[in-house]
């Protein structure tokens, strides 16, 4: 996939475009990708999407603006994943909050992304104080010459499927139900870096990997697989949060053990899938105890995974 960072160029060809946020590429998401690159296969034009760095809603309220699922790298490897071919980014600034939906259409959807066909979420709304929708799209492709089309909820157990679902299964605990709602395990990137080596010195080594996610939609210790060290994905548990017993930190770490590894993997770029919850973070007394604790935790992971 072809991704471009700003809106400074016109896109090499013509494309049928879809445009979101794309937080977490949960199923309602994935839909929308797959009718895209099916029109794209009819039309023989590559399947693109508009995405925003920042999302919209932390450009505008910052301080109360929901925690991301997915930092703009993951997002991205997510939409190529699901055949996309071309991503353009747009920096979310007050330049392009201003534009109206008028110039938002001429100025960045014909003129920039060259649209012939666009497929749209069916709340999607656009420009200056959310001005435009479906209607205005549909009156602008008549004028401009591109088809519009809206895609209709998707619904997972009677629930509409959206980011805010999600959200709120994977602060439950709830794994498996983000699980169904995303279509795929969550999984959080990122690459290992070297820590205080406390995990050593506690019997269990881990992988201390390095997260764009500074509120992370989830804490605890899980049962965890990873990507990106072979063929296969290995099987660990991991730890997401403070640490407030070992060395308390102000910003959530995510350190893993894989089970039946010892290769020195600083560097690595790994992807981390959460398959089930063992437990909240907790405060003990001491290390004994911690370790304790890890041993038990270590165990549930395995019987997990039947290991």
């Amino acid at each position: 996939m072809r991704v471009f960072r700003g809106l400074s160029q016109a896109s090499p060809c013509a494309t049928v475009l879809t445009i979101g946020n794309f937080d977490g590429v949960h199923l309602g998401h994935r839909a929308l990708l797959a009718r895209l690159c099916a029109v794209a296969g009819e039309t023989g034009l590559p399947p693109a999407v508009l995405t925003f760095e920042p999302h919209p809603r932390e450009f505008f309220a910052p301080d109360s603006a929901p925690t991301r699922l997915s930092n703009l790298r993951e997002k991205l490897e997510l939409i190529a994943d699901d055949g996309v071919e071309l991503a353009f980014v747009a920096r979310f600034n007050r330049a392009f909050a201003s534009l109206t939906a008028d110039q938002f259409v001429e100025d960045v959807l014909v003129k920039t992304l060259r649209v012939r066909h666009l497929i749209i979420g069916d709340d999607f709304r656009f420009g200056a104080k959310r001005a435009g929708d479906f209607a205005l799209l549909q009156q602008a492709g008549e004028s401009f010459g591109f088809r519009v089309e809206a895609m209709n909820t998707v619904a997972s157990a009677d629930v509409r499927v959206s980011s805010s679902a999600v959200r709120d299964a994977l602060w439950a605990g709830d794994l498996e139900r983000a699980a169904e709602l995303l279509g795929r395990p969550y999984v959080i990137d990122g690459r290992v870096v070297h820590g205080d080596k406390v995990g050593r010195q506690l019997g269990y080594a881990t992988a201390n990997i390095r997260m764009k996610h500074d509120r992370p939609p989830l804490l605890g210790v899980f049962a965890v697989e990873v990507t990106g060290l072979g063929d296969q994905p290995l099987a660990g548990v991991a730890n997401l949060g403070y640490r407030p017993t070992a060395n308390a930190v102000v910003r959530p770490i995510l350190e893993v053990h894989l089970f039946d590894f010892a290769s020195d993997i600083y560097g690595a770029h790994l992807t981390v899938r959460f398959l089930h919850k063992i437990r909240d973070e907790m405060k003990f007394s001491g290390f004994d105890e911690l370790k304790a604790q890890i041993a038990r935790d270590v165990e549930t992971a395995r019987q997990y995974f039947k290991l």
